[in-house]
């Protein structure tokens, strides 16, 4: 039996959640979520069927550089995709996300065609 594959939103505001859940169940890509990038990792460590992170780079407490720093340095999560999602949409923005070891950005509000592309490369 092969195990379902999913998708972790971690956003620390709820409403993120809730849009970006209801458009990934709504073209059947299960997801799960965290509202914080320290239950985001109690996640990963708890299932390995996360194939992707959707990111915000900017929560309290954790933020999604220091997220994505930790993901990429550990050995078995090195692999996983990591799409930075945020409303950070500045010139160079992109850039220092990939910089920081995102696979990925997309900018809020995020643009549906665009999220479909991104998970048909990294799903």
């Amino acid at each position: 039996m092969t195990q379902e594959k999913k998708i972790l939103i971690i956003d620390d505001d709820s409403k993120n959640i809730y849009a970006l859940s209801a458009v990934l169940k709504a073209k059947k890509f299960p997801c799960v979520s965290a509202l914080s990038a320290k239950k985001g990792f109690e996640i990963l460590e708890k299932d390995p069927s996360i194939s992707l992170v959707l990111l915000d780079m900017m929560m309290p407490e954790m933020d999604g550089y220091e997220a994505i720093r930790l993901i990429k340095d550990n050995p078995t999560l090195q692999n996983l995709p990591v799409i930075a999602v945020t409303a950070q949409a500045m010139a160079g923005d992109k850039e220092k996300c990939l910089a920081a070891g995102a696979d990925d950005y997309l900018s809020k509000p995020v643009d549906l065609l665009q999220l479909l592309n991104v998970l048909q490369q990294y799903y």
